[in-house]
């Protein structure tokens, strides 16, 4: 069984190791950089990506980040972790965390009043998903070996870039597995591919 964190700094935690148990992994909350030694993969939860900018620098994550992303482990970043993951941000000199090659535009749907759901097509994954949007980012580009995996009007909602993985909604808050099982299938091919090497 792979053992999924989910970094709970801020953000939907509990409702993201519920969707991992279900899918039949073991989820554990990472508060301590030491506990990502542990882990097969990760997801970065959605909250405020600001706040939780803040939080990682101050505990020390940053750097274990993107050592954890460099060295093949799979990354699941949903909404404020969309932001956080982005080589790229709109408006912004700096991003974060830089590891997929995407180029995003914070609350691009708008402030909490303008959360809303959806359905959306998952390619390769769900021909229908209901998918909620709180304070939601979009994806304004892609690079060339970046896999869209998700559209709502027009704009990128859902990306993939090798083992990394983003949305702009909230998979963790719907009973609906399938994003995050896929997720899981990732990082459990993973496990296979680096215990090869």
């Amino acid at each position: 069984m792979v053992k999924i964190g989910v970094l709970g700094l801020q953000g939907a935690v509990q409702e993201h190791v519920r969707t991992v148990e279900a899918c039949g992994a073991k989820a554990t909350v990472v508060k301590r950089v030491e506990q990502l030694d542990e882990l097969d993969g990760l997801i970065l939860p959605g909250g405020e990506s600001t706040t939780m900018r803040r939080l990682i620098d101050k505990y020390g994550f940053f750097d274990a980040l993107r050592r954890f992303g460099q060295s093949g482990k799979p990354i699941f970043g949903t909404c404020a972790g969309l932001i956080l993951l982005a080589k790229e941000l709109d408006g912004q000199p700096d991003a974060h965390l830089q590891l997929i090659d995407i180029k995003a535009a914070r609350n691009a749907f708008g402030r909490q009043k303008e959360s809303f759901e959806a359905e959306i097509e998952l390619k390769g994954i769900a021909d229908s998903f209901n998918a909620v949007f709180i304070r939601a980012p979009y994806i304004l580009e892609t690079g060339d070996n970046v896999d869209v995996i998700a559209t709502y009007e027009d704009k990128i909602v859902a990306a993939q870039q090798d083992h990394y993985l983003t949305c702009a909604f909230h998979p963790e808050l719907t009973d609906d597995y399938r994003l995050t099982q896929h997720f899981v299938h990732m990082v459990e091919d993973s496990v296979k591919k680096l215990a090869s090497f």
